[in-house]
């Protein structure tokens, strides 16, 4: 990857990273459904300049609802019902392994040792996790964002089966899907002045830690990535995703006072582990570090420079 490209693609991963706590200080002013709202409200406002993409409208509609409401209305409450930010940022990452379990099951796609030694190492580290419910972490919290995860990787599968799409044009579509749901939940739960009454009282930090959910984490930060996927390998790209929960637990410790047991610290590094075997293609990487090893002509292994 360019150097410029490789700048963007870590832009991209902290701005997902910093989302975690913009959440957590939006959600000071604003209910779970509420944020949701408002979140795909601001982000969906392209679509007055964006054609719709070549997608059946059905399709849009089930990765919208899983993608995008299942994960962002789940995760917010989790993180509403006693999930600290910077755990969720790494909880969260659990879709990969969910990811790979549904597309076994769903696409009959068979998972390589790899991949099953990645979800292993992510599930122990979840279950040490789960060993520090009580320590600033409910089982309430914790159970929301994996059913938070778990929805995300529902999107991912359906829109594995999706033909190649603009990605942009794609996630401001899909956009539309979320505030409707969760304003009726809003409204069902909460009365409908309650949002109004939110917006009008709200305090400028909680105003600007939405909007840049809505417009920096989502639309340009999506739009990026997209830029980035079109351009390079998926291979190439996914793994600075892994940077997003790093920057997650660390700003949420900065900002919150946020702190990490050891064995919790243990359980956030499993996880992270186990997602790097799974995304990050450790045979390609062999394969371009150790090529003199493979001609045979002689045993010096030379490093190159790459831009």
């Amino acid at each position: 990857m360019k150097p410029f490209h490789i700048f963007l693609a870590i832009c991209v991963a902290t701005i997902w990273g910093l989302a975690y706590v913009a959440t957590k200080i939006a959600l000071g002013s604003f209910s779970p459904p509420q944020l949701t709202a408002l979140r795909f409200l601001i982000a969906c406002t392209p679509v007055l300049l964006l054609p719709r993409p070549n997608v059946p409208v059905h399709m849009l509609v089930a990765i919208g609802l899983t993608m995008f409401t299942g994960q962002f209305l789940l995760q917010f409450f989790g993180i509403a019902n006693g999930m600290p930010p910077g755990l969720a940022s790494v909880v969260s990452q659990t879709q990969g392994m969910f990811t790979v379990m549904l597309a076994m099951l769903v696409l009959k796609e068979r998972p390589t040792a790899r991949q099953l030694i990645g979800m292993i190492s992510g599930l122990v580290g979840l279950a040490m996790i789960g060993l520090t419910v009580g320590n600033g972490l409910t089982i309430v919290g914790l159970l929301l964002v994996l059913a938070s995860a778990l929805s995300w990787s529902i999107g991912n599968v359906l829109l594995k089966r999706l033909p190649p799409v603009d990605m942009l044009h794609l996630m401001v579509w899909m956009s539309l899907v979320p505030p409707l749901p969760a304003l009726a939940i809003s409204g069902m739960t909460e009365g409908l002045s309650a949002l109004p009454l939110a917006l009008m009282t709200a305090p400028w930090q909680a105003i600007a830690s939405t909007l840049y959910l809505g417009v920096v984490a989502t639309v340009l930060a999506y739009a990026i990535w997209g830029k980035l996927l079109r351009t390079y390998t998926a291979a190439a790209v996914t793994p600075f995703a892994l940077l997003a929960p790093c920057v997650g637990a660390v700003s949420s410790a900065l900002v919150f006072g946020e702190q990490f047991t050891n064995l919790r610290l243990a359980g956030m590094a499993a996880i992270l582990v186990g997602l790097a075997i799974v995304v990050v293609p450790l045979d390609k990487l062999a394969t371009v570090c150790l090529p003199r090893l493979r001609t045979g002509k002689n045993t010096e292994i030379k490093v190159s420079k790459q831009s």
